[in-house]
């Protein structure tokens, strides 16, 4: 099967991403509501009632997850339960699968807004962006509708239940039911909530797509068709390019079934890639005679992508691999309340490794995600479910599959479509419905929907039960056949399928605590300790999967394997395996970074491999073993170069140069028999010829003296919005990192800024994420400090018994 797909894709921009007052135009009117909110769980009956009592509510600001302040409790969602996709067999109770983290229950929300500019003339949206889960909505005491999949965005006509110009009283019942995740999946509206208002004669809502048939160097073809209410309209079309100049303009009046198709060209289009994410900006106005009636603003990237039997991806006509990962969409200590600035600190992170994709697991994507991948460069897979017909856990998905896959499906779609980064659907992963003609029936009636919403890219599922797929069929009707791990079937798969080329959807499960490692050093498959950590020294992974290296060969060597996606980018809430028996254990050890957003030694692996701009030099393990004096403590190096010399003391243990011995003499620097002396150890990188060029080293610390301070970023905006990541570490008197430190900090903010959290990727740790109060997990944490609306210095002050104090100051414009 060969698909050529040339798109230009379009950024809606017809929600002010950053208000929280409405923001008026000529034709539209949209209110974010973030602020005003009062929320309270527990069972209220007549919340949805106008003269509801909600004064002792709690204030909130929205996007809001109300389950990330905890406490943990092992006893929440208690789940006895075989998991099939890690291949038990016999149930057994899981504690910390769900995050261990309070978020079943009913919780209600209650906002009141006004709309001056109302009337007949008018219609009025209300939009969702998520709402965690099966979210009841009523205005003005009436319940104007409901959905059940809490990942899905949707949105509501208002129009009739407005109070004219007075206030209006919205009220939001949720529900999250137990046995409904196999993850932590939040709780509360942890996305936006919008009021649009805008004339009845206007662009009818996500129906907007623009393609282009053709792309050439000097020119591009721009295909735009959007949807309209009313008659004897007419359309104006400006295209804008990246620094705010007019390229081209187009007018229509010919609408066919309240459409209008629109051909602009484009000349010398820029095109859209992960290195030049060039982004242009079109308006469309909507007029009736001379009179403007709707307006939006929509920026779009050009580029083609094509999935060939010969050659495999292509994007923009270059042969490419997808160096992707899996992203959860949970952001650590802040839990699922969407936050641009947490999102765009994991990109750069992923950037500078030299990933450049993204795949949403297992769920839709928010808008905000979307639009920096768009601005950032990374290729998109966006994934709608986890759960089709046949259950994976009791009350999950299964439930609503009939009556709303369809409707999420278009929903997902319409709503996404136009995003340049996105390249590939996946109507779901590793569902149960792989096996049996019915399932194929389902996958084949999805991928129809795909393709009848956005003919322009493929679909694709993450496929674990691969033997099965083989031989129902249900693998061969993918656009893409998308494996989860499965390694040692990679070759049969490439023969039994008809597409020319595999994906790797999900892999290597690879499992690490950062700074942790684990002796004697060896290859282990679901491998325990007492403490509840896993080897740092990236050698353990989980009975279904395998390690970074042995994807890194297909990745290399068969060209018919188009890229992967590693499970995962960032650990995530929840799935503490192989400790989800074991407590206090809450949270992934998947994550090549950990939950607060720092490195795991395995980043240094996947960035010498991935990263081809920058040098990549990396030492593991930390060189503080006190009691381990000659004993066997291997050091590993992962480096973009080929060689290297390794020095103890000033002793040469000799190099070791990358080899095809084993899978990871080939991808990874080991010098094995290193006996353990406190001092300081050296890497020289060698060149191709022999000669040293670059250096690394570490020491053995001392006791911990003084704290060390350093944020993501030096300046944010005053929005009340924005987040300064701030890693806070500890150093000895000569200023050598204390690699094991685990001492009990305290934080303080003054200023223009308040304290919001702190992580330290202790997956076993049960401190509050919003108290300013943790310990050290190996010698490091990061405190999240969030702005004000007042402009000024915000001063962090960490302090520790018996450490000189660190302090940092960021500027809130």
């Amino acid at each position: 099967m060969k698909i050529r797909i040339s798109l230009v894709s379009i950024l809606s921009v017809l929600i002010c991403l950053q208000c929280a007052e409405p923001r008026v135009d000529q034709t539209r009117e949209v209110i974010t509501l973030k602020k005003g909110w009062k929320f309270e769980k527990g069972h209220h009956p007549n919340a949805s009632k106008i003269a509801f009592d909600d004064s002792n509510w709690q204030n909130v600001t929205v996007p809001h997850d109300w389950a990330i302040y905890g406490p943990f409790d092992k006893n929440i969602d208690k789940q006895t339960v075989a998991i099939i996709q890690n291949g038990e067999e016999i149930a057994t109770e899981k504690t910390g699968r769900t995050g261990a983290l309070p978020y079943i229950g009913e919780g209600w929300y209650r906002n009141t807004f006004s709309l001056e500019n109302f009337d007949e003339t008018k219609k009025v949206l209300l939009l969702f962006e998520g709402a965690m889960s099966e979210p009841e909505i009523f205005l003005n005491g009436e319940k104007i509708g409901e959905w059940k999949y809490g990942y899905s965005y949707f949105y509501f006509d208002i129009s009739a239940y407005i109070n004219g110009t007075s206030k209006n009283t919205l009220a939001v019942k949720l529900t999250n039911v137990g046995k409904s995740s196999r993850w932590y999946p939040g709780a509360g509206l942890y996305r936006n909530v919008r009021v649009i208002l805008k004339n009845k004669e206007s662009f009818e809502h996500w129906s907007t797509f623009i393609t282009t048939p053709s792309v050439r160097q000097d020119e591009a073809k721009v295909n735009i068709k959007t949807k309209v209410s009313g008659t004897d309209l007419k359309l104006v079309t400006d295209i804008f390019d990246a620094n705010g100049h007019k390229i081209n303009s187009k007018e229509t009046s010919t609408v066919i079934n309240s459409t209008f198709e629109v051909n602009i060209k484009v000349n010398q289009p820029q095109l859209w890639s992960p290195e030049t994410p060039y982004l242009y900006t079109a308006v469309l106005k909507l007029y009736k005679g001379d009179i403007l009636k709707d307006e939006i603003t929509q920026r779009f990237g050009i580029r083609t992508i094509n999935y060939s039997h010969k050659t495999g991806f292509s994007l923009n006509g270059e042969i490419r691999k997808f160096k992707g990962v899996c992203l959860h969409h949970d952001l650590g200590p802040i839990g699922t309340a969407v936050n641009i600035s947490a999102l765009r600190r994991q990109l750069k992170i992923l950037k500078d490794m030299g990933c450049n994709a993204i795949r949403s697991a297992h769920n839709m994507p928010s808008f905000e995600q979307l639009e920096l991948c768009d601005e950032m460069g990374f290729m998109f897979l966006a994934e709608s479910f986890d759960e089709w017909k046949k259950p994976k856990v009791e009350n999950g998905y299964n439930r609503f599959f009939d009556e709303y896959a369809e409707k999420d499906v278009v929903n997902l779609v319409r709503a996404t479509r136009n995003h340049p980064s996105i390249v590939m659907w996946s109507s779901g992963n590793e569902v149960p419905d792989q096996w049996g003609s019915e399932g194929v029936k389902r996958a084949k009636w999805l991928q129809d929907i795909f393709h009848r919403e956005d003919p322009t890219r493929p679909v694709t599922v993450g496929m674990d039960q691969v033997k099965a797929v083989m031989e129902s069929g249900f693998g061969a009707i993918m656009d893409v056949p998308g494996l989860n791990y499965r390694v040692h079937l990679y070759e049969e798969a490439y023969e039994r399928f008809p597409q020319g080329f595999l994906l790797g959807s999900e892999t290597a499960s690879t499992v690490s605590s950062r700074g942790v490692y684990k002796f004697p050093v060896e290859i282990a498959s679901m491998k325990t300790y007492p403490d509840f950590q896993s080897s740092s020294y990236d050698l353990e992974y989980c009975s279904w999967s395998n390690l970074p290296d042995d994807d890194f060969v297909l990745q290399d060597d068969k060209p018919w394997v188009i890229g992967e996606f590693v499970w995962t980018g960032f650990d995530y809430l929840g799935e503490p395996t192989p400790y989800d028996e074991a407590w206090p254990s809450r949270s992934s050890y998947f994550g090549i970074n950990d939950l607060a957003g720092l490195p795991k030694d395995r980043y240094y692996l996947y960035r010498s491999r991935w990263n081809k701009t920058d040098e990549t030099l990396h030492i593991l393990p930390h060189w503080n073993w006190e009691g381990r004096e000659g004993e066997t403590t291997p050091v590993f190096v992962y480096t973009s170069y080929d060689s290297a010399e390794l020095f103890l003391n000033g002793k040469s243990l000799g190099i070791q140069k990358k080899s095809n011995d084993t899978k990871q003499n080939r991808y990874r620097l080991m010098w094995m028999d290193v006996k353990y002396e406190p001092g300081t150890l050296k890497v020289v990188a060698l060149d191709n010829n022999g000669n040293p060029a670059a250096e690394k080293e570490i020491k053995t610390a001392d006791e911990p003296y003084r704290l060390v301070l350093d944020s993501d970023v030096k300046t944010i905006k005053a929005n009340g919005e924005d987040l300064v990541f701030v890693t806070v570490s500890v150093e000895d008197k000569n200023g050598v990192p204390c690699p094991t430190a685990t001492n009990q900090l305290n934080f303080e903010v003054k200023g223009s800024g308040t304290y919001r959290a702190a992580c330290n990727g202790d997956a076993t740790s049960l401190e509050l994420f919003h108290l300013p109060t943790m310990k050290l997990f190996s010698g490091k944490l990061v405190v999240l400090v969030q702005s004000t609306e007042n402009a000024g210095e915000i001063k962090l002050t960490v302090t520790g018994t018996g450490l000189k104090k660190g302090e940092i100051v960021i500027n809130s414009i």
